[in-house]
């Protein structure tokens, strides 16, 4: 399971980074707000920052809701860096452009995926990744882990390469339940993921060996 960190903070990217555990990033214009980032130009600059500060993918969305817009902002974001990979939004015109990028060769994101329908389209349209929003859809009393096991059934069945990256993940347990079901990917805060480090036996255990230890010292 390959691990995201879903932000625009360099030095949260930087701390999954020296942890040897981060795959990829992803962010979105909230995320980029949320840190002061504004602008067009300070935008592009900052993704060029994170690819520079990881190894994998880094998703970069665009703000386009037409074909035309999507192709014209997905191609600027692609030019950044070879990490960037073109998030689009799940609609009929974020399809259409999906399948332009995958047959140009450019990787995409299909974002705010709520079903299973939306995600057989998006692995139609040859998207690389595509993101289930699973944090969203419990907070409307909707299982969203059993999107993804839905997904996953869907992609197995016909052989499918689009990755599932579980989105919206909000805690320690959204990231062990998505890696039970199969999904290839998660992205949510550090703390999810640094989360999965915490044990009460862990902490109690060192403790002790310290304290054995220090007994003869």
């Amino acid at each position: 399971m390959k691990f995201f960190i879903d932000t625009a903070n360099l030095e949260q990217i930087k701390e999954a980074q020296d942890m040897g555990i981060l795959d990829g990033v992803t962010t979105n214009p909230s995320l980029m707000a949320k840190e002061g980032i504004t602008g067009t130009d300070n935008i592009m600059k900052h993704y060029v920052n994170i690819c520079n500060l990881v190894d994998g993918d880094v998703s970069a969305e665009v703000i386009a809701t037409d074909f035309e817009g999507m192709v014209r902002e997905g191609e600027a974001l692609a030019e950044l860096h070879e990490q960037i990979v073109v998030k689009l939004p799940m609609i009929k015109d974020g399809v259409k452009a999906c399948k332009y990028f995958s047959d140009k060769g450019i990787k995409t994101n299909m974002t705010l995926v709520f079903s299973a329908g939306q995600a057989l389209l998006a692995a139609k349209a040859g998207a690389t990744y595509v993101s289930p929003f699973i944090g969203r859809l419990d907070d409307i009393s909707t299982d969203g882990l059993n999107l993804i096991a839905e997904i996953r059934m869907i992609y197995d069945n016909y052989g499918f390469e689009t990755e599932i990256l579980a989105a919206s993940v909000r805690h320690t347990m959204h990231v062990i339940d998505c890696a039970k079901l199969g999904a290839d990917v998660m992205t949510g805060p550090l703390s999810s993921i640094t989360g999965l480090l915490k044990h009460p036996l862990t902490d109690i255990g060192l403790e002790q060996f310290l304290a054995d230890y220090n007994k003869g010292n």
